[in-house]
């Protein structure tokens, strides 16, 4: 995480709020006047959060709120005021501070406050994350062809595109992909997906919200239509979205004129619209579920993206990328992946598509015993649901008849449901069974830790996969397993995971 920076010509305040940031494991940086904070500016990357003092030598803290705001936008700044001080401080909202902090301040309200600064910080970094880290798309598959193409042929316009295809086909990639070969590419890219955040939620997602707006709207927010104000809008799952808001998006189409939640003034925007959905939204306009209107305004060009099952061939080589990919983000030596278990894995019908393979390498970095992958190290859910192979091979199963595939390591699913009550054939292992046979050699020994060497092990391994699974963002990680923020920066110090 970036520096907390602290501006202050009082040296005691800058002392206290360092220490008290110092215990809470929140970095902080001070400085003595705005002009030593521009100047740093000029050096080095944005603080996570600003706090400044209102009244300085050398600059006040509204003028360096004026200059900030221009540069960074999305970057909190809270500022600290003397009681006597407080009309200018609410004055500071409209230059688009994020909360003030009067001055004496308790010391935990103060942490609290940056606390919730530093949140709202993240999730506009989130939302306006670098096209340089989008992943790369890959694929020589007919089908991914004719969307590459398309792309080429849509790389200098900004019109507005209808991305379709199933869950976890990749159809954020394409918009990314889209956005970053079009004359809006350095603006940012902000994602939303409409299926995942509750109705009486979106609205303030989409559009924002003045403060007091509603019950815990404590600061003004900015929407996703400001975030990506001279960039690109993704609307994932387009075709769930509530039908009141449909209305609204479309007036937003029309005109770019938007209101905030509990706002008076029209707020304009210059975004550039990409939707998808994996939804038959014809037949949501004859449901009379979605606007016929609003259908029309969005699908001026559409992009159909294959699902993984109609681009096998494709197969090899996303795992071989994902499998790259995972050892990077975990640092540990990429896996290999024999022939064997590639056969396998084309046989498989993919019903989550190219999520379901990247988490699927994910999960055999960290859960593969040996440097390379075979059949057997592949997750269980591949066997059960394999499609048999068309040509038959001669290899035995149990029963002397000829058994589909086993010469390949690929046994049919018949086979496989039979195959732990086989005689003199062992069930097939799983990380539960090596969980079992670790912790029975460790106990064989004279250790007393076991429980706390092998706790700290699977920590160590799981928050692994989260972090992974989140690209390294500690709070969605978090929350994924379904722990607080506190505890995976504790466990991870703990764990010497840094």
């Amino acid at each position: 995480m970036k520096p907390i920076w602290i501006v202050d010509d009082d040296q005691s305040i800058r002392f206290v709020l360092e220490k008290a940031l110092l215990r809470e494991q929140l970095p902080s940086r001070s400085f003595t006047s705005a002009r030593e904070v521009l100047a740093a500016l000029e050096e080095d990357k944005a603080p996570q959060v600003l706090v400044s003092d209102i009244r300085m030598p050398g600059g006040s803290g509204l003028d360096l709120l004026d200059k900030v705001k221009a540069k960074y936008p999305g970057l909190p700044v809270i500022i600290m005021t003397a009681y006597s001080d407080l009309d200018s401080a609410v004055s500071a909202f409209q230059g688009g501070a994020f909360e003030y902090l009067p001055k004496p301040f308790d010391l935990s309200k103060a942490v609290e406050l940056i606390r919730r600064a530093v949140e709202e910080s993240q999730r506009e970094e989130v939302a306006d994350e670098a096209m340089t880290e989008a992943p790369e798309m890959l694929g020589q598959a007919p089908a991914m062809q004719d969307v590459f193409r398309a792309i080429g042929r849509l790389s200098q316009s900004n019109v507005t595109v209808m991305i379709t295809g199933e869950s976890g086909s990749g159809k954020e990639l394409v918009a990314r992909a889209l956005h970053k070969h079009s004359p809006r590419a350095n603006g940012p890219f902000v994602a939303i997906n409409t299926a995942a955040i509750p109705k009486d939620l979106l609205e303030s997602e989409l559009f924002g919200h003045e403060r007091g707006a509603f019950t815990g709207a404590q600061t003004m927010r900015r929407g996703r239509f400001e975030q990506a104000d001279g960039g690109t809008l993704f609307l994932d799952e387009i075709g769930d979205m509530p039908y009141d808001l449909q209305t609204r998006l479309l007036r937003v189409l029309s005109d770019g004129h938007f209101y905030r939640v509990g706002g008076h003034s029209a707020v304009k925007t210059n975004v550039r619209v990409i939707a998808a959905t994996h939804q038959d939204l014809e037949q949501r306009v004859k449901e009379g579920v979605f606007r016929e209107d609003l259908f029309h305004r969005l699908n001026v060009i559409r992009l159909r993206l294959p699902a993984l099952r109609e681009r096998r061939e494709d197969i090899p080589m996303l795992t071989r990328h994902f499998l790259q990919q995972s050892a990077r983000q975990l640092g540990v030596e990429p896996k290999r992946i024999s022939d064997a278990a590639l056969a396998w894995l084309g046989q498989f019908a993919f019903p989550g598509n190219v999520r379901q393979l990247e988490n699927m390498c994910h999960w055999l970095t960290v859960m593969a015993p040996a440097q390379v992958i075979e059949p057997k190290d592949l997750p269980p859910e591949l066997g059960v649901s394999h499609t048999v192979p068309a040509a038959p091979v001669a290899a035995e199963n149990h029963e002397g008849s000829v058994s589909p595939s086993l010469q390949h390591g690929l046994p049919d699913a018949a086979a496989f449901h039979h195959l732990p009550d086989a005689p003199g054939v062992a069930p097939m292992s799983s990380w539960e069974q090596g969980l079992e046979a670790e912790a029975g050699t460790l106990l064989a020994t004279d250790r007393t830790d076991v429980w706390d060497t092998l706790t700290a092990r699977f920590e160590s391994r799981l928050i692994h996969a989260a972090l992974a699974a989140t690209r390294g963002r500690r709070i969605d990680a978090a929350q994924k397993l379904g722990i607080g923020r506190n505890t995976i920066t504790r466990k991870i110090q703990e764990l010497g995971l840094e």
